[in-house]
């Protein structure tokens, strides 16, 4: 446990020596790190920083830090499914061991599976809202070291873009999947017409935003966060890897990708 501190006081300390990050009307630019610490009831004696959540349905995205010979169960509320995500470290899972790259999906009534860590952990832990749509009931519980990395597409303008997927689910169309973004490797200015949001699993990477119709350009360290209105345009020419990078992302729904030439106005301009 004491390593996963150094690490993570470490990134804290690479992004108090960078600059202020550039301002949106949505979260994006976010590191975990310069988040405050928040107190999550359904896991006693753990470092949390929430990265979204919605104090009405409890729903939320947060960064949990599990001390070593931490163990108690997932928890979730009443109507919420469990998502995890190993950064680092290994955490039992009722009679599984997921170490970085350990993924589960708990869907809404499994309630208090057996969680726990002898050496600590640092995970993603995931609240969401019980969809009557979704088709996967049953807990899904994998590494993602299993699954091989694809293609985004066979365009040659997506070359260096790769992605695993975790989970997709066939009745709502919700979904988590890796991308892996090579220091070769260019984006096209596009949007979703769904709410997304990232975090920034490994490497950095720097992002270019659309905001009417001029590119706001920041850089994010691992630990890095956005939640992207559905509708935002991203990417451009200014994105760019020179590390390469591993992002986590996740849609609630059946989402379209749209691509576009430029950076648009408001008004479609």
């Amino acid at each position: 446990m004491n390593s996963l501190r150094t690490i993570l006081a470490a990134t804290l300390g690479l992004a108090a020596c960078s600059a202020a990050p550039p301002q949106m009307p949505y979260p994006a630019f976010i590191q975990a790190g310069d988040l405050p610490n928040v107190f999550l009831a359904g896991l006693p004696g753990v470092d949390a920083k929430q990265l979204a959540g919605n104090p009405r349905t409890r729903r939320s995205s947060n960064q949990v830090i599990l001390p070593a010979e931490w163990s108690f169960t997932t928890s979730a509320s009443p109507g919420k499914s469990v998502e995890i995500y190993v950064l680092q470290g290994e955490i039992q899972l009722g009679d599984l061991m997921l170490g970085p790259g350990g993924y589960a999906y708990l869907p809404s009534g499994t309630f208090g599976t057996s969680m726990s860590t002898d050496v600590g952990a640092e995970i993603l832990y995931f609240l969401d809202d019980l969809d009557p749509k979704a088709v996967i009931q049953t807990p899904l519980i994998l590494s993602a070291d299993i699954i091989d990395w694809a293609p985004v597409s066979g365009d040659d303008e997506d070359l260096g873009l790769l992605v695993k997927e975790l989970r997709k689910d066939p009745g709502n169309g919700s979904r988590t999947w890796l991308l892996s973004v090579s220091p070769t490797a260019t984006r096209r200015w596009a949007r979703s017409t769904v709410l997304r949001e990232g975090f920034l699993v490994s490497g950095s990477d720097r992002l270019s935003e659309c905001l009417d119709g001029e590119p706001v350009t920041g850089d994010y360290l691992a630990g890095g966060y956005f939640l992207r209105p559905p509708g935002a345009v991203s990417g451009g020419p200014e994105s760019i890897s020179e590390t390469g990078a591993t992002w986590l992302l996740r849609e609630a729904r059946t989402g379209r990708v749209e691509y576009l030439d430029a950076c648009p106005t408001s008004d479609g301009g």
